[in-house]
């Protein structure tokens, strides 16, 4: 019994980015070698084989230089036997500082009523927070965007425009944002509870030094991103609010299984990893079998626009066929044992999407969503306060 169980040890395959879920970051990144250093040398430094950067259609000066004399002998020369040998730009930055607009109001006492009153002001230059829209959208946009932290946001506002700016204005303009985004936020959700196809997933977060969840809902026309204590399907509950889409496409993670939609999709591309795995860990038979079955029919689903429905249709019964025959397979690995025994669950999941073009057979749209929160998160470990949490529930 011991033997076999270190036979299983050594042929336990190591997980990586292209057999598992685990995130290329933590993967083992090999050598490159010397050509493929070298190709990727000459694509960073920009060198350009067929000319140089595109000339300005509407330039802001032109600069004609023409000679008078000779730089050899100092005989004057005619301009009209001058051709043009060179054209190129050079390109500034203008200086940037804050335009500021002082407003002077004025008031008095009516001499009617008796009671006071103020001289109306111009739209946009009501008393509040002196700093207008453009500014609150360059600091969002630097701050969300770029992940600029507080303080380095703070001297950056100082040392390139010559704006005073603290950290705690910079969070209260980040706030006051946050409320003008109420509405445009009711919108999705409504739209979201209303659609027809829903794509789903979630990854770890950091709040207030406390570890949270970062879920995502979306389709081709709204994006939703929450961010709760919980990874249970409390959380899917409540962004839906009863309602039940048509088609739930997500990963095979338990919350997620149990949807509220009529049918779900499973996420093709974490099956084709798993199946990779599986191929690496010595399985021959059903792994290889059924990744290119996934394989096929992802690539039938976007080309199919370019078929006839007929032809859609030969293809569809042809792989049921197929699915069928490879589940009646009898693998002796381990790991091709074990995907034997989920897909002989989720069979009618797999192949869902062959049903109808508008469902996709992945959940990359969501992974994708997600990617800049990953990134995010890296950059400033995480929020430090809700009202952070609560803006990314806006964008």
């Amino acid at each position: 019994m011991r033997s076999e169980v270190e036979k299983l040890k050594q042929k336990r395959v190591k997980k990586t980015s292209y057999n598992s879920s685990l995130p290329p970051s933590q993967g083992f990144k090999p050598n490159q070698s010397s050509s493929q250093s070298t190709s990727l040398h000459c694509e960073e430094t920009g060198s350009h084989r067929n000319g140089g950067r595109e000339l300005s259609q509407q330039p802001d000066q032109v600069v004609v230089a023409q000679a008078k004399s000779c730089p050899h002998c100092g005989v004057e020369v005619d301009l009209s036997t001058q051709r043009l040998s060179g054209i190129y730009e050079r390109i500034e930055l203008p200086p940037m500082t804050p335009h500021i607009t002082r407003v002077e109001r004025y008031g008095g006492i009516c001499q009617g009523c008796q009671q006071a009153y103020e001289a109306p002001v111009p739209v946009g230059l009501e008393p509040g927070s002196p700093f207008g829209t453009s500014v609150a959208s360059l600091v969002t946009y630097l701050r969300y965007s770029h992940a600029i932290s507080y303080q380095r946001l703070s001297q950056l506002m100082s040392d390139l425009y010559g704006l005073s700016l603290s950290e705690g204005a910079i969070a209260n303009l980040l706030q006051r944002v946050r409320a003008q985004l109420e509405n445009p936020v009711a919108k999705i959700v409504e739209r979201l509870r209303s659609a027809r196809v829903v794509g789903s997933d979630e990854t770890g977060a950091r709040v207030k030094g406390t570890n949270q969840w970062e879920w995502v809902f979306q389709n081709a026309q709204v994006c939703l991103h929450v961010i709760r204590p919980s990874r249970g399907k409390t959380v899917i509950d409540t962004v839906m609010a009863g309602h039940q889409p048509q088609v739930w496409v997500s990963d095979l993670f338990s919350a997620q299984a149990a949807h509220p939609a009529h049918d779900w999709q499973v996420c093709l591309a974490h099956q084709l990893r798993d199946c990779q795995y599986a191929m690496n860990a010595g399985d021959e038979l059903f792994a290889p079998r059924m990744k290119w079955l996934l394989l096929k029919a992802i690539a039938l689903q976007r080309r199919r626009h370019t078929l006839a429905p007929s032809t859609v249709q030969q293809y569809c019964a042809r792989f049921r066929g197929l699915l069928r025959e490879i589940l009646n397979l009898n693998p002796k690995s381990v790991e091709g044992q074990r995907l034997l025994k989920r897909y002989q669950k989720i069979r009618a999941h797999l192949l869902l999407f062959l049903t109808d073009e508008t469902i996709p057979p992945t959940n990359n749209a969501s992974e994708q969503a997600l990617r800049w929160s990953i990134v995010f998160r890296k950059v400033t470990n995480g929020f430090r306060s809700d009202e952070s949490v609560n803006f990314l529930m806006s964008n």
